[in-house]
């Protein structure tokens, strides 16, 4: 565990630093969500093999490895929540990621300490963990002491095996307070009930085109974000011909053959990529799934290398409305 260090996190910048205490969580989220452990970037499919002509199909099998999850903060707990309504809450569902969700145990904690770029208040995802844990932690006496939840019988169960006391109400209180503190502190804030509407009414606005100046297309908005699930697939084969192999691996929206057809791509502008990724992600997804599909975790904004804001996106088109940019209760 990380003990006495933290992050600092604005646009673009992201630094390890000490904290001068025991602090075991004093920090906000990295570049790597859960998304990496449950839907991997790389997850080969089937593979064939030939001998004598005489080819064979071979699924690959289902994973039984199991993951206990820990450490896990509010926002990414919606994060996981939403992969769970994209990928195994409807009709087709991956079986897996569901193979790796069965098998995962979460402990989550509640957040001590707001990082730069983090808007899950305006988001109403955090920073109190809710959602599918097993245990929740609460930090109150800098790497000693920790108020400890159980949401699901499994985590009683384990809970139980752990050395404890039953909790004060000077603890509790604690609890809540440091919550409270942290919700107070939001690096970033960003209005949210209406951002549907919002960008479903300013599809040309010329905001996108001052964005796509800035905007590489690199991609890693959608890589470090925890609720992307867009993949392609691949084919490989050996240099004999003998074994061939199918694989998906993550894609992005950013890139050129994402939206490709045949005559060539939909979106071949740096300006239509990015508004394809805003629009769905904060707009067009509540039409597909019912919610939004940003959590407020911020690395999008910590992990663009031009230090694009959504927040600040959302603003300008917003201010050129009229329309007040409403704060959040908790907000700063």
């Amino acid at each position: 565990m990380p003990q006495g260090w933290t992050d600092e996190q604005q646009g673009g910048t992201y630094r390890l630093v000490h904290r001068g205490d025991e602090t075991v969580f004093g920090y906000a989220v990295g570049p790597h969500s859960w998304k990496k452990f449950l839907h991997p970037p790389i997850q080969p499919l089937w593979r064939t093999e030939g001998i004598d002509g005489d080819i064979r199909v071979v699924s690959e099998p289902i994973p039984k490895e199991r993951f206990a999850l820990f450490g896990v903060r509010s926002c990414d707990l919606q994060a996981i929540a939403i992969q769970d309504r994209v990928l195994i809450g409807d009709a087709y569902a991956d079986p897996r990621y569901q193979a790796r969700r069965d098998g995962a145990f979460i402990v989550a904690v509640n957040c001590g300490k707001a990082g730069g770029t983090c808007l899950c208040v305006s988001m109403e995802t955090g920073p109190r963990a809710a959602g599918a844990f097993d245990l929740v932690l609460t930090e109150i006496v800098s790497g000693k002491e920790f108020l400890i939840e159980a949401g699901s019988e499994a985590g009683g169960a384990v809970l139980a095996g752990l050395p404890q006391r039953p909790a004060t109400e000077s603890d509790l209180e604690a609890a809540s307070a440091i919550i409270v503190r942290t919700a107070e502190n939001m690096g970033r804030q960003m209005r949210s009930d209406d951002l549907r509407e919002l960008l479903q009414c300013n599809l040309d606005h010329p905001r996108w085109d001052t964005v796509a100046e800035r905007c590489l297309t690199c991609g890693n908005c959608t890589l470090v974000c925890p609720t992307c699930f867009c993949t392609a697939t691949e084919d490989e084969s050996d240099v004999q011909g003998a074994m061939t192999s199918r694989k998906r691996r993550w894609d992005s929206c950013f890139t050129l053959d994402f939206s490709y057809i045949h005559g060539g791509s939909v979106r071949p502008t740096n300006r239509s990529r990015y508004r394809q990724w805003m629009t769905h992600k904060l707009s067009t997804w509540w039409d597909q799934f019912g919610t939004s599909g940003c959590v407020g975790c911020g690395r999008c904004i910590t992990w663009c290398p031009v230090a694009i804001d959504i927040t600040e996106e959302v603003r300008a088109i917003r201010d050129s409305e009229g329309k007040e940019e409403a704060q959040p209760d908790g907000g700063t």
